[in-house]
């Protein structure tokens, strides 16, 4: 029996923006939901304005960190049934520019987690025979730009991970896509560094939100992989 009743959904990276936006949606849609994060303070807070919801330290890309977590979700709460990934870690700079513990950390953050994530989260959902992984990916996974020399091999690996793992488990019911964010996330702190931007330029929040919760309800004859997200206003 899941907690109280109600299927449980984790949300790795459940800070502001997109993280808390994921928590707010999946609340509302009858999910019991377990936020994750290296800032449990933050969590708590937002946890404490959510009906149901538990906040647990994470360190997306630890291995015990990862079992720690989950083992505690699954004993207050029930096994898995949602798993969203949202933890990442961008680093900015030229190949000149960015250090070897830069590259290995935005690696971390955005695959190797995602792969330990997975691994503890998958046999609960193959053995009910139904479940979700939706990843939040970027831009940058499908070309590198000069100053995402760190940032966009991390979020192609995420990527290529996300296909493979795609492959692997919907066969068995699980239902694994990925969310290509193609824009700046709105935030106060993107609003400062972006002054005089209209909300053509910000992709919001609450929208990922709607994107993520449709891609959990598709049926299974017409599952989607990758979708693109982008404000109305983007080039691409």
């Amino acid at each position: 029996m899941t907690d109280q009743g109600r299927p449980v959904c984790a949300i790795i990276g459940a800070g502001p923006g997109i993280g808390e936006a994921f928590a707010r949606r999946f609340a509302a849609d009858g999910f019991a939901v377990a936020l994750l994060a290296r800032n449990v303070g933050r969590i708590e807070a937002l946890a404490k304005e959510i009906p149901g919801a538990r906040a647990f330290a994470c360190d997306a890309g630890e291995a015990a960190s990862i079992e720690q977590a989950f083992t505690a979700i699954e004993a207050q709460m029930g096994p898995v049934a949602t798993l969203l990934y949202n933890a990442g870690k961008g680093v900015w700079g030229d190949f000149q520019n960015v250090s070897p513990s830069d590259f290995e950390e935005a690696w971390k953050a955005n695959t190797l987690g995602l792969l330990l994530a997975a691994q503890r989260a998958a046999p609960a959902m193959i053995a009910s025979g139904c479940g979700a992984i939706i990843v939040t990916g970027a831009t940058a996974s499908l070309r590198g730009a000069a100053q995402t020399a760190a940032f966009a091999p991390a979020k192609a690996a995420q990527r290529a991970l996300a296909q493979s793992l795609a492959k692997s488990l919907w066969p068995k019911g699980v239902h694994v896509a990925l969310i290509i964010i193609d824009g700046v996330v709105d935030s106060p702190a993107n609003r400062a560094g972006f002054a005089g931007k209209g909300p053509e330029f910000f992709v919001e929040p609450a929208a990922v939100a709607d994107t993520a919760a449709s891609l959990v309800g598709q049926r299974r004859s017409a599952w989607s992989f990758e979708v693109e997200a982008r404000p109305f206003g983007e080039r691409w």
